[in-house]
């Protein structure tokens, strides 16, 4: 196990060269994280690390990420390892517990009853919803349940191994990195130039030129939660991240039948969102008949 009071760093590459890399930077990450007491991997980027850890590289999309240096998108004393490094760097670091997912808490371990548990999850090791919080089933004993509501990797130290591939400067690439914490599919985008007219303080109208980044919209984005009610917010990160003027979503509306049929991409609770809203639309047609 890794002392916790130090963090142990190895890394390689010229940091502080003209080359090195700066907190915003966008950069291709390789690596590997493992459970630092028996190697166990947690997170990977390697399709062969992947395949000896049978993970199934079939269902999760396993490669190289596009991540923004001290953007949040790795843990903390990763980022600072990057901060300074040059393109090529190697390097692993053990991240204690407290600095990774938690330190593990027995007052997270609550008892409550079955009846919050539905029937087809009320056994050991069941991932739940309880109250709005994730947890695990210990035991169910008559009408009673132990839970486990500690992040299922509290109390383990990480051992963190990675390789910067390059800086990404396509705002393409940055943005679909972006889009990516939010939707489970990133839709096709493009950049382009756009002459637009504008009215001045003035009152006179001008032609101004607009770099535009244009999303195709699917149906799994435009019905995605985080979307639909963050959509302004994200839509500023990018556009202050990755430098264009605007935002351009366009919708492709194929019909009622290919939106059903686009179901079988979504996940189970968008799918129940989507049935429930055609159910909705239907109300209406069958009261006017």
């Amino acid at each position: 196990m890794a002392d916790e009071d130090a963090q142990e760093t190895e890394t390689t590459g010229s940091a502080g060269d003209d080359g090195s890399i700066a907190a915003d930077d966008f950069i291709r990450l390789a690596y590997t994280m493992r459970t630092a007491e028996d190697g166990r991997v947690v997170d990977t980027t390697d399709v062969e690390v992947a395949e000896d850890a049978e993970i199934d590289v079939e269902e999760f999309d396993i490669e190289p990420r596009v991540i923004i240096v001290d953007g949040g998108y790795v843990f903390e004393a990763v980022e600072q390892e990057l901060i300074g490094a040059a393109p090529g760097a190697t390097g692993e670091i053990t991240i204690p517990a407290e600095d990774a997912f938690g330190t593990y808490e027995e007052g997270q371990v609550r008892t409550v009853s079955a009846s919050k548990i539905e029937e087809d999850d009320r056994f050991p090791g069941a991932q739940v919803q309880i109250d709005g919080q994730q947890g695990r089933v210990i035991t169910i004993i008559g009408g009673r349940a132990r839970i486990d509501f500690n992040h299922p990797l509290a109390g383990e130290d990480m051992e963190y191994s990675y390789e910067v591939l390059e800086v990404v400067n396509d705002p393409v690439e940055q943005a679909a990195s972006m889009l990516s914490l939010y939707v489970q599919a990133v839709p096709d985008m493009w950049v382009d130039t756009d002459i637009v007219t504008e009215t001045s303080e003035d009152g006179d109208e001008e032609e101004v030129e607009k770099e535009s980044l244009y999303i195709e919209a699917t149906p799994q984005m435009t019905l995605n939660q985080q979307w639909l009610f963050s959509k302004h917010q994200i839509a500023d990160d990018i556009i202050s991240r990755i430098g264009v003027d605007r935002i351009v979503v366009q919708e492709v509306i194929q019909g009622y039948a290919d939106l059903m049929g686009d179901l079988s991409d979504l996940d189970m609770e968008g799918a129940a969102e989507v049935e429930e809203m055609a159910a909705e639309l239907d109300e209406p047609a069958a009261e006017a008949e």
